[in-house]
């Protein structure tokens, strides 16, 4: 891994446990033993790392598309679903989440790049249920963004929620989303 990639994923792992505005280049330099200098060199404000962070992200999401693009509707949203898992494994809340409760404070280029990665999101969701209903593989009565809304704020919402009530409440949400996309008979 290069320096530049263990600064974002340090960035990353900072803003996703611990907030935005709740750390610095001094934390980051201290974790890995760098000079916050290096970090300068690499990102000049603490913004660029914010962007470039959420960047990965994109690139995450892209790779997971293209990872599960030729499966069922039903494994695409699983591989989404999973991603939260992970995260809520990792004991952290998602990107999303976390640089949400600092958008007042947020600089416009990570704003942008976060309402990037937040119509990224969306709009794969959008597709998988759109895909799934017209396949029959999923059976609901709202409209397909409206129920990728709701399945992602459930799932960020349930993540963080989960940290104070517990594992079991975010598998009972998880399953609830897919039992409830499933056709009635």
């Amino acid at each position: 891994m290069t320096t530049r990639e263990t600064i974002i994923e340090k960035a990353d792992n900072f803003i996703r446990d611990k907030g935005y505005n709740a750390f610095s280049f001094k934390d980051i330099s201290n974790d890995i033993g760098i000079k916050t200098a290096s970090i300068h060199y690499h990102f000049p404000t603490k913004s660029d790392l914010g962007v470039a962070t959420i960047k990965e992200h994109v690139v995450r999401y892209e790779n997971l598309k293209l990872k599960v693009i030729n499966e069922s509707p039903l494994v695409k949203l699983e591989a989404f679903l999973a991603i939260h898992s992970q995260i809520k494994l990792e004991n952290k809340i998602c990107i999303v989440g976390s640089l949400s409760t600092d958008l007042n404070t947020l600089d416009e280029t990570i704003k942008t790049e976060l309402q990037i990665f937040v119509t990224l999101v969306i709009e794969w969701i959008t597709e998988i249920l759109t895909e799934g209903k017209e396949l029959k593989i999923f059976d609901f009565k709202i409209s397909p963004r409206t129920k990728a809304l709701m399945i992602i704020t459930n799932m960020v919402a349930i993540v963080q929620l989960s940290r104070v009530t517990g594992q079991d409440d975010f598998e009972a949400v998880k399953e609830t989303i897919l039992t409830e996309l499933r056709p009635k008979k």
